[in-house]
């Protein structure tokens, strides 16, 4: 049997880790850690590092980030409670700290999407945790990243993460929560008009009225069975484009 894929979901209160095969399939038990806060670089390595100490044997990992992610390198990292990660190119640091093994690393959303969609027509996946994650998916292949968690939702201004992250949920109980909930599904509805909504995430579980149609709850551990589809896909290098010269760029705008 050959090396399996590393699979770690980076969470704004835990970390998990499994090995998977090349269908998602588990080949070792999940393991968890509590996220520490704050979580520089550093320290998340080095959790990291003794999460997977216990997993057998794998060949290449996938990463899914809760934050804005691009050619391996964090832009934002907002429920890591530190300004450390702007810049940090994560993908070859853990390469590095888990014996050189290929990183391939999406928002932590998307992965969860490459798990959870039927892969027809658009679909998208909310995230209920720490905070709101999403991630919009066409024919099962990821869109652009949108950092919705941070537009506002509410009359009085406050974000997506404000309004339904767990310290919401902690704040204003289940009952106003809920209709909280409602009122996201209603915004996406008019927004987006997906084929499929698909939630997930920790806070999940909380959802107590009838969905409506073409939404539906989702397994947590997609998070950890989408790193086989990001495997499935080739990567994608986004190299800046190159810049024209000034001639050419006044005779484009004349």
């Amino acid at each position: 049997m050959k090396p399996g894929i590393l699979a770690i979901d980076v969470g704004g209160t835990g970390l998990k880790a499994a090995v998977i095969d090349d269908r998602g399939q588990m080949r070792s038990d999940r393991q968890r850690v509590p996220t520490p806060h704050p979580c520089p670089p550093k320290l998340f390595l080095d959790t990291v590092v003794a999460l997977v100490k216990p997993l057998p044997e794998f060949d290449r990992i996938a990463v899914g980030f809760p934050g804005v992610v691009r050619d391996g390198r964090v832009i934002t990292a907002p429920n890591l409670g530190t300004e450390d990660w702007a810049g940090f190119a994560l993908a070859s640091a853990l390469s590095k700290r888990l014996g050189g093994a290929p990183v391939r690393m999406v928002n932590d959303a998307e992965m969860q999407g490459l798990a959870l969609v039927d892969g027809s027509g658009l679909e998208l996946v909310v995230t209920l945790g720490t905070g709101v994650g999403t991630a919009l998916l066409r024919d099962g292949v990821p869109a652009p990243h949108l950092e919705l968690a941070h537009h506002p939702l509410s009359k009085g201004g406050k974000t997506y993460d404000e309004y339904l992250g767990n310290a919401a949920y902690e704040k204003i109980g289940k009952k106003r929560w809920n209709k909280r909930v409602k009122r996201m599904l209603e915004v996406l509805e008019i927004l987006l008009h997906p084929d499929r909504i698909h939630i997930s995430g920790g806070n999940a579980k909380h959802i107590d009225f009838t969905l409506p149609k073409g939404v539906s709850i989702a397994s947590n551990d997609a998070g950890i069975e989408g790193g086989a589809a990001l495997w499935r896909k080739p990567a994608v290098s986004r190299k800046p484009a190159a810049k024209r010269p000034a001639a050419r760029r006044a005779a484009a705008r004349s």
